[in-house]
């Protein structure tokens, strides 16, 4: 167990905060398996006037949670894969964002200070910005994708499904 893993488990550790981070993992999750069972033409759906569609507010999403676990640990810039094209590639952005918002979570536990990316000055911002930035910018690309495809006759993902009632239920449901 890592210094961080163990902090996570003091008695000093946020648990709304866990909590947030827990609910924004399994909803990323949740998202993408509603996804799966969808045709690849359900990735170009996008909102009238909208130029991004569900495949590039996905990959965003994706991208945006690698780059702020890898902000707030320091490290460099990420490089993104190419654009998602078919739903067979929903598997690698399932385990890429499994595995980035378990980074962010482990990374919320450790104290306030300022994080940024490696010798990268301009992008300094309070750890706590940063992680209440993946938590909110998740949400809003999570409507988005729900939106473009409702707005295209594709009622596939159920907001409500999302929401922290559902995530308790499923929580306790697991345990």
């Amino acid at each position: 167990m890592t210094e961080a893993q163990a902090h996570m488990h003091d008695e000093s550790h946020d648990p709304t905060l866990d909590r947030l981070l827990r609910h924004m993992a399994w909803a990323n999750a949740t998202l993408i398996d509603g996804l799966a069972v969808l045709s690849d033409e359900a990735l170009a759906a996008a909102a009238p006037r909208n130029e991004w569609h569900v495949a590039r507010i996905l990959d965003h999403l994706v991208n945006a949670a690698g780059g702020y676990a890898t902000r707030l640990e320091g490290g460099s810039r990420l490089q993104a894969p190419e654009l998602i094209t078919s739903m067979s590639q929903l598997a690698d952005r399932a385990a890429r964002c499994a595995v980035f918002d378990a980074r962010i979570r482990v990374q919320a536990a450790l104290p306030e200070g300022t994080c940024s990316y490696a010798g990268d000055t301009d992008s300094m911002h309070a750890r706590s910005t940063v992680i209440s930035q993946a938590i909110h910018h998740a949400t809003e690309h999570r409507a988005q994708i729900a939106g473009a495809l409702a707005t295209n006759g594709i009622d596939a993902i159920d907001l409500d499904a999302l929401d922290l009632w559902e995530f308790a239920d499923a929580e306790a449901a697991a345990s």
